[in-house]
């Protein structure tokens, strides 16, 4: 068998499929591997260039491959579809992935360290935790409204909810009604524990972490959101500018164009959940205080342009200074320009 220099391999949970060709760009390895055999097929077999899809267990895997001193790269499964010929199966999946990587203008996707995937983890189980808070939140509201009881919103109603609930008042709420909602109570503190639990590892994390504690110096950028940047973006030299990067998070408007009609709709968030806690809004309500240069450059573009519109630009501008402090390794100055 000639020697394998780029294979596409389709992964999934149980059966893979290998497509190798060399460096002519023939075909001379199509196999099908089962879970179990993956690591000892690639095992004795000579270095070579690997390309997966970026999907579930694709940083997983191509960590073991690198671990087997392979090469391995992830491609977004979009840029790969246009290359799957007519039927869909496995094996003309492996074969796309080998045809669109030795395209020179694919793009690639850096692979996570295990340390960048379990703080991303504590982001995506906290705000699953906090979703189901607020459903359980809005649960209670809306069962104490069947009785008359409505209060004001935020923490301060919900806690005068509980109370009322806890108390225990006969008059007020039935028997039978109160046994359930106390149910709701009761997982509403637990969950409430464990989103506290998430916060403070989230937070030692970002204490140990030099480039995160450089991001918080960000005016509008706090632990949560610094931290989430620093797992999700894990190689900012793939970037060439602080622009490309809010490109990647999706703060452009999605584009429809054609015939050389430029048709612009809303911004298109592309990016993952967790890194686009862009806390835009939070600096445009204390920008009165005009005293840093992002809050001083917002509070001016204020006056005149609408406040959603100026939102944005202050997220894209936030993402460039981002891009400039995980390029040059420097802190943000505050008094400086922009």
């Amino acid at each position: 068998m000639d020697k394998v220099t780029i294979i596409g391999l389709d992964i999934a949970k149980q059966v893979f499929q290998v497509h190798g060709i060399n460096q002519a760009g023939a075909i001379v390895c199509r196999r099908r591997l089962r879970r179990d055999d993956v690591v000892a097929f690639f095992k004795v077999l000579p270095p070579c260039l690997i390309r997966i899809e970026a999907c579930a267990t694709g940083h997983h895997w191509a960590r073991v491959l690198m671990a087997l001193g392979h090469e391995a790269r992830l491609m977004p499964a979009s840029y790969v579809k246009p290359y799957v010929k007519r039927q869909k199966n496995d094996a003309t999946d492996a074969e796309a992935i080998c045809e669109a990587v030795t395209r020179p203008t694919m793009r690639f996707v850096p692979v996570k360290s295990e340390e960048q995937q379990s703080v991303l983890m504590l982001h995506r189980v906290r705000e699953l935790l906090i979703r189901q808070r607020t459903m359980l939140v809005n649960a209670l509201r809306g069962h104490l409204a069947e009785f008359g009881i409505v209060t004001r919103q935020g923490v301060a109603g919900v806690g005068t909810l509980i109370a009322l609930v806890e108390d225990g008042d006969q008059d007020v709420i039935p028997p039978l009604a109160l046994s359930a909602l106390l149910s709701l109570v009761g997982q509403l503190r637990e969950v409430h524990e464990k989103v506290s639990e998430m916060d403070r590892q989230i937070h030692a994390w970002h204490r140990a972490n030099e480039l995160s504690r450089r991001l918080e110096t960000i005016p509008g950028i706090g632990p949560i959101t610094a931290s989430a940047i620093a797992a999700t973006v894990a190689d900012a030299s793939l970037f060439r500018s602080g622009r490309q990067l809010a490109a990647w998070i999706g703060l452009v408007p999605r584009q429809n164009s054609s015939g050389g009609k430029d048709r612009l709709g809303r911004i298109s968030k592309q990016s993952p959940t967790s890194s686009r806690r862009w806390r835009a809004h939070a600096v445009l309500r204390f920008s009165k205080n005009r005293k840093t240069a992002p809050t001083r450059w917002a509070a001016d573009l204020l006056a005149k342009k609408p406040y959603n519109v100026v939102a944005v630009a202050l997220a894209k501008k936030m993402a460039r200074i981002v891009w400039a402090l995980m390029a040059t390794g420097r802190r943000f100055e505050a008094t400086g320009r922009l």
